[in-house]
């Protein structure tokens, strides 16, 4: 039964919501976690090609225009557990460097003002909340840690194994990436008779039919709405608008719409974490009088400094067949940082991360049309070219600018984003396509467009972040040094919103640490004791 008042109230269930409703159920106090969407219906399309991506049958039906005057839908799914449904389960955390600015062709990206160390025991908490495999030390970049992983990394298939030894034989550093995947393992590395995951190919960018992905409904909602009844999920309830008493110090009301009918709940303290997209549109959506910009906007900066990696997925054709079942295995950071301190890159400025992704398949290639330049593969068929595909992630960091921002303009919805550092990605993919000729990989590289989600620009909204970053001084940020929006006192975020610049790794790992640590102030508010 949904009451009318609650001690907490988190608007949205991924890995920023979800992970602060498991801390917060553990005080006892009453919590409401509120979803637009409903649980993704486990079904026979979770795991075809055709319907997940080319169909875009997961993404919100929603249409978006960027700043060239093109519409897209854009790549974010409204269920249970949010984008961590479908995400590519790879748990990194940032470098140790990413804390402090990092100098870029196109600028610097800035300093964070909490560093490493403040972080350092929640990432292991969220490691271990979600299960990462992995393996410490293998990678030069990884940043200090006090503990072993949980458990151990998922094995390399064998043509995976053979890609590790020839770049270990070339001076690289590949290494086991620490993924949020269920897969117990036997002695050979296959799933165990029980195992939640299945060595397959349908997992990144699908949903997991087995819930074999460590993601947020899975690990965290699910989990805490069994063991404590004083967590409600309310769900297909679409936030419009936060309220706030006339002096607009404090949030007095969450205005939702449930089934085309308005409802308002009342929460001593209200977490969004909507995604860094979402949250900073209902901030925009809520201005009021003592907030005509939209609430926390004093320095003007809600929606602005958005930031996404430069993402791209790309397609290369093995020498020899590759039959891998699991590739998301392999990582490789040799040209994160700039020349000194990454001795592999060439380049004066950092370049960024390597990563296997989900193996092609021949529907996918075919939905995606078979590049002219692979004329040097006359007539083979797409099959053929799915038996000898590898695949890899580059992802490069970009830079907040305010003018790269989310708003609204007569009612619909702008995603206005510059491309940054185009150099370095650039600079990532020639490298890349130099250490596949060592590899037995022919030294061609394709785009697969498709895998970031039907109709959106690349990186359109992949790894969003930023939109409503953290700082000391209310006129150049949005959230305090505890994700507090300045001058509301109990208004908490604890997406990617927050973050002042992005590094190259995937940013879930850090929504999840940060949102166990800003549990434990949120915790001390209520004067409770979390686990």
């Amino acid at each position: 039964m949904i009451e009318d008042r609650y001690d907490v109230v988190i608007v949205g269930s991924g890995p920023g919501g979800g992970t602060m409703a498991w801390k917060l159920a553990q005080t006892g106090k009453r919590i409401l976690l509120i979803e637009r969407g409903d649980y993704l219906k486990r079904e026979r399309e979770n795991w075809d090609t055709r319907e997940v991506f080319a169909r875009g049958r997961y993404q919100a039906d929603e249409t978006w225009t960027s700043s060239a005057g093109d519409t897209f839908r854009p790549g974010l799914h409204y269920f249970v557990g949010g984008n961590s449904k479908v995400y590519g389960g790879v748990l990194l955390r940032l470098r140790l460097e990413d804390f402090d600015a990092v100098r870029h062709p196109d600028g610097t990206a800035p300093e964070w003002p909490v560093k490493y160390d403040t972080f350092e025991p929640y990432y292991q908490a969220a490691e271990e909340l979600f299960e990462v495999r992995g393996q410490r030390g293998e990678d030069p970049t990884e940043p200090p840690s006090h503990k072993p992983y949980k458990h151990p990394a998922i094995r390399h298939e064998p043509r995976i194994e053979a890609l590790s030894e020839a770049w270990t034989r070339e001076g690289l550093n590949p290494f086991h990436l620490p993924m949020g995947a269920l897969l117990d393992q036997d002695e050979t590395g296959a799933a165990t008779p029980r195992s939640p995951l299945l060595r397959c190919d349908p997992f990144d960018g699908y949903p997991s039919l087995t819930n074999g992905k460590a993601d947020a409904q899975v690990i965290c909602v699910d989990p805490a709405l069994e063991a404590h009844p004083n967590l409600t999920l309310l769900k297909n309830a679409y936030v419009e608008r936060l309220l706030t008493d006339a002096g607009g110090g404090t949030v007095t009301g969450v205005e939702m719409i449930i089934e085309g009918r308005a409802h308002t709940i009342r929460g001593d303290i209200v977490v969004v974490a909507c995604g860094a997209l979402s949250s900073a549109l209902l901030f925009l959506r809520s201005a009021n009088d003592r907030h005509p910009d939209g609430l926390a906007n004093g320095s003007g900066l809600v929606g602005r400094n958005y930031m996404r990696h430069n993402n791209a997925t790309v397609l290369a054709i093995s020498k020899v067949p590759n039959p891998t079942e699991f590739q998301k295995t392999l990582g490789l950071n040799d040209f994160y940082h700039a020349h000194a301190k990454s001795p592999m890159n060439p380049h004066e400025f950092p370049l960024g991360h390597i990563q296997m992704v989900g193996k092609s398949d021949g529907m996918q290639i075919e939905a995606e049309g078979l590049p002219g330049f692979l004329h040097w593969l006359p007539e083979k068929p797409f099959d053929w070219i799915a038996r000898h595909s590898i695949d890899f992630w580059l992802t490069s960091e970009d830079l907040p600018r305010p003018e790269n921002r989310i708003f609204y303009r007569n009612g619909q919805v702008h995603l206005d984003l510059t491309e940054t550092n185009m150099d370095g990605h650039r600079a990532l993919r020639e490298m890349l396509r130099r250490i596949c000729d060592k590899a037995e990989i022919h030294p061609h590289l394709v785009d697969r467009s498709l895998y970031l989600g039907k109709d959106t620009p690349i990186g359109g909204t992949a790894h969003q972040a930023g939109t409503l970053r953290f700082g000391e001084d209310p006129a150049s940020s949005v959230l305090d040094l505890d994700c507090r929006a300045h001058g509301i006192d109990n208004l908490y975020v604890t997406d990617a919103s927050f973050f002042p610049s992005i590094g190259a790794v995937n940013p879930t790992l850090t929504i999840i640490a940060n949102a166990l640590r800003v549990a434990d102030t949120i915790a001390g508010r209520l004067g409770a004791s979390v686990g």
